[in-house]
């Protein structure tokens, strides 16, 4: 992938960013003198560079700069909290750590090695010996014992993937894509972004999601393609701006991260935008199963079938083929393996999501659940084990747990159910969080129970918690 940039006219426009704009030779340029740079600071093959920051120019130029090295880029998410970052950093065992001019000071305190990606540069040869076996994303996603864990994504992952996105979507040279999800998820960063400049398209980079600069943004450079979740589209839906909206220059916008609800997708139909959906995760870089704009159009809510360049399979809980089973996936957009070398794949290379699908009698494939006890806030993973580790420590409970509550914004909160001790506070309980996990992981509430229903062997009920939790929202949204 290191040669993209170069593959296109020098003056064809790549990048606008504000009033900034990138043509492919000045891209190019860039990710040469951040190599250069990178190498200057002992960056080789293998090396790890963190970057933090909102979405930002310097970090499409850090990735390609990675790429000609043969080093990996390592995204961490704004939205987290010192001691995650923290984490992240050491797990990784990051060379150095760069970052946006205002989360400079942030990084800074995280890393002795920070410094400021805009400014990198050196003069000299730039090394371009990156292959497309080196892998050059290092994506961290939490799992489920709580801990985050790093995907190993190689060069030739992402070409496969840009393929993909290129064939579901049609991203052609011509487009424009409007990117405005966070650039440290594979979703902002891969479904769209990379694949149009794979392309040679035009890429208009927001810093982060904001309902009038969406509006602004396709009203002004009426852009073609744009990637969505469920909770900006909400937002958009519901802005007063909406019903007058000029949509007129998108051809399809993409959707994933959860499940898109029907009505959602049928506001965007309305106004004639098809909404494609992608199925995938950060281990599959992530386009594993999109639909067409035709399937977006013949069956709301399907995420359509497995994508060029990728096999997908439903299993039984034996691993037998089913037609509704677990989700697994398969070829060259799949990670090599969990950082720093922990296996992720079967021995015949399947990755399982732990979600549940299903094929209908028109070969589309649908979301039915996830196997794993995970949240999805506003498109963010948030793992109840990670909080329920501080919940152990928190002062006036006995036991808890953290379960999901469905959310009209958010799709799903947070909430703490705890057995609570003679001097139990809810607000104290709550403060107990606060710093020490990014505030979208925050439980949004309390929910108090004599004990936690548990298995006979001692393993808490989720599905049971999840139903008492049902029936105290219902009996406070009936109380006079």
């Amino acid at each position: 992938m290191r040669h993209w940039l170069a593959a296109h006219p020098p003056d064809r426009p790549a990048l606008r960013f504000g009033e900034a704009a990138l043509t492919y030779g000045a891209l190019h340029a860039q990710a040469a003198a951040m190599a250069a740079a990178l190498a200057a600071q002992g960056v080789a093959r293998g090396d790890r560079v963190g970057f933090l920051g909102q979405n930002h120019p310097a970090q499409i130029v850090a990735l390609f700069a990675c790429a000609r090295l043969g080093a990996m880029l390592l995204p961490l998410n704004w939205r987290l909290a010192p001691p995650e970052w923290r984490f992240i950093l050491e797990d990784s065992g990051a060379r150095l750590l760069l970052a946006t001019p205002e989360m400079l000071s942030a990084a800074q305190s995280v890393h002795e090695r920070a410094l400021d990606a805009t400014t990198l540069a050196a003069p000299g040869e730039a090394p371009d010996d990156g292959t497309p076996d080196d892998p050059v994303l290092l994506v961290y996603t939490s799992g489920t014992t709580g801990r985050p864990k790093g995907a190993v994504l190689d060069q030739r992952a992402l070409h496969a993937n840009a393929r993909n996105a290129l064939a579901g979507f049609g991203i052609t040279e011509a487009d424009r894509v409007l990117t405005l999800l966070p650039l440290f998820h594979v979703g902002g960063l891969n479904i769209q972004t990379t694949p149009a400049l794979l392309a040679g398209a035009e890429v208009v980079l927001l810093p982060r999601f904001d309902p009038d600069g969406f509006f602004d943004a396709v009203a002004q450079l009426r852009p073609t393609l744009t990637l969505l979740v469920p909770a900006i589209m909400q937002a958009l839906v519901a802005h007063p701006r909406w019903a007058a909206a000029d949509l007129s220059g998108l051809r399809a916008i993409g959707a994933g991260s959860s499940d898109v609800p029907v009505p959602l997708i049928e506001a965007f139909h309305a106004r004639g935008i098809p909404v494609q959906q992608v199925y995938g995760a950060t281990e599959t870089c992530p386009i594993a199963i999109l639909q067409s704009r035709a399937e977006a159009l013949a069956a709301p809510g399907s995420i359509g079938h497995p994508a060029r360049h990728a096999e997908a399979r439903l299993v039984d809980a034996e691993g037998r083929p089913a037609t509704q089973g677990e989700i697994q996936i398969r070829g060259p957009a799949t990670l090599r393996r969990y950082w720093p070398d922990r296996p992720a794949l079967d021995a015949e290379g399947w990755f399982a999501t732990g979600d549940v699908g299903r094929i209908d009698a028109e070969g589309r494939w649908w979301f039915s659940d996830r196997l794993k006890h995970v949240i999805i806030s506003g498109g963010e993973n948030i793992y109840p084990a990670e909080l329920e580790r501080l919940l152990r420590g928190a002062p006036g409970i006995i036991e808890g747990a953290i379960i999901g509550r469905p959310d009209p914004r958010w799709g799903e909160v947070p909430v703490a159910v705890v057995v609570p001790a003679a001097d139990f506070d809810a607000a104290r309980l709550l403060a107990h969080f606060e710093g020490q996990v990014a505030r979208f992981k925050l439980p949004r509430a309390v929910l108090t129970l004599p004990a936690l229903p548990r298995t006979a062997l001692g393993k808490v009920e989720v599905a049971r918690l999840r139903a008492m939790l049902d029936q105290a929202e219902a009996r406070r949204a009936h109380t006079p």
